[in-house]
């Protein structure tokens, strides 16, 4: 399935970060800065009771009650981490040291919203973390609820369920049982993805930041799947990241597509009626491009009204950058210390600065590939 190509990332669940509510809600107790009260709750709750159910890795592993399965998968995740330390220079500290069981599918609902004629995310500002593309609940009825009010005000929404999430270190991120759904390669893909974000985050700019840990995540990836010898999982990897690129790239052929309607000036009716073709167009170019590979649908969300603005922006936040960030990588010889260095200077950057160097090519060439 497409989802399991993008390892749970893009069409099942956009599992990054929910840290700019968390830093600002739960560390501040800020009410300033579109954290209302019952939002400050559900995200203070929420985040008490992921890290009371926190157990040590060591414990849970020697528990004889644990299972084969968990244990296996603890054991995994306890290598994947000193490799992370030792071999990608990511940070050094209690995060994923600890084991929780939130006892259900996913830990949080990201709600992403568009214009009715824009790709361009909303953005919810907040102290500390500054601006972010997405607004995430601890329960799937708060998230459902605030979509509702979101699509009452004119937005394209999306509902994305996420199994996992980082608060860039500020506390010690557990392994959630939510992050065992997938198989062993996207566990440890994300253990490098959530590390990466507590190495570097750029206040106000959530392409930026999504793209350098979804680039580290690949990156490290590779070299694990290296450090472990399996040819078999290499090629697998490889046959994946050829996917999803393929998919990135339809992607922004609507998009620009879409990008040129949203330009034209033509009325609200004809554009509203020239929209909902281009979308039905995607949502069959999903199900041909599935079929290829003997799935019968496209996963949830990307078909029908659910195939929209807000979906697509959503994956334009953790890829359009991409490219640029992997050209970098190359550029420092890949070296990951040095690589590093480079987006920090990127970052401290002026954001149209950065996005020009970083993100330019991918929007010419997806405007290009439109036409």
């Amino acid at each position: 399935m497409l989802t399991e190509t993008l390892r749970g990332s893009v069409l099942a669940a956009q599992r990054r970060l929910l840290h700019a509510q968390l830093l600002a809600c739960v560390l501040l107790a800020a009410l300033l800065a579109g954290c209302s009260t019952t939002y400050l709750w559900q995200a203070a709750s929420g985040e008490y009771r992921v890290m009371r159910a926190r157990e040590p890795l060591g414990r849970v592993i020697d528990d004889p009650r644990t299972s084969a399965q968990l244990r296996t998968r603890l054991e995994l995740v306890r290598a994947a981490r000193r490799f992370a330390i030792e071999e990608l220079k990511l940070p050094d500290n209690k995060s994923y040291t600890t084991y929780a069981d939130i006892k259900r599918p996913y830990v949080v609902w990201n709600v992403v919203a568009a214009p009715e004629f824009s790709l361009t995310p909303k953005e919810w500002c907040f102290p500390v973390a500054g601006c972010v593309a997405y607004r995430g609940y601890f329960k799937e009825r708060d998230a459902q609820q605030f979509a509702l009010e979101m699509r009452a005000q004119g937005y394209d929404a999306a509902i994305d369920p996420v199994p996992a999430y980082s608060t860039l270190g500020k506390f010690s991120d557990p392994v959630l049982s939510s992050m065992l759904r997938y198989g062993d390669d996207a566990l440890v893909a994300t253990i490098f993805h959530e590390l990466a974000h507590q190495l570097l985050y750029v206040q106000d700019d959530s392409a930026f930041n999504e793209a350098f840990a979804t680039t580290v995540e690949d990156a490290g990836l590779e070299r694990w799947l290296v450090h472990q010898g399996s040819p078999q999982r290499m090629q697998q990897f490889r046959t994946d990241t050829g996917r999803e690129t393929a998919f990135v790239r339809l992607l922004g052929r609507t998009r620009a597509r879409l990008a040129k309607l949203y330009a034209s000036g033509v009325a609200p009716a004809e554009m509203r009626a020239r929209k909902r073709e281009l979308f039905a167009e995607l949502a069959g170019q999903i199900r041909a491009w599935e079929g290829q590979r003997g799935d019968e649908s496209p996963p949830q969300g990307w078909s029908g009204p659910d195939l929209n603005n807000a979906r697509v922006a959503s994956v334009a936040t953790y890829y359009d950058c991409v490219p640029g960030f992997t050209r970098l990588l190359a550029a420092e010889g890949g070296d990951l210390e040095r690589f590093y260095a480079a987006a920090r200077a990127l970052g401290k950057m002026p954001r149209s600065e950065r996005h020009a160097r970083l993100c330019a090519v991918s929007a010419l060439k997806a405007a290009a590939a439109a036409r």
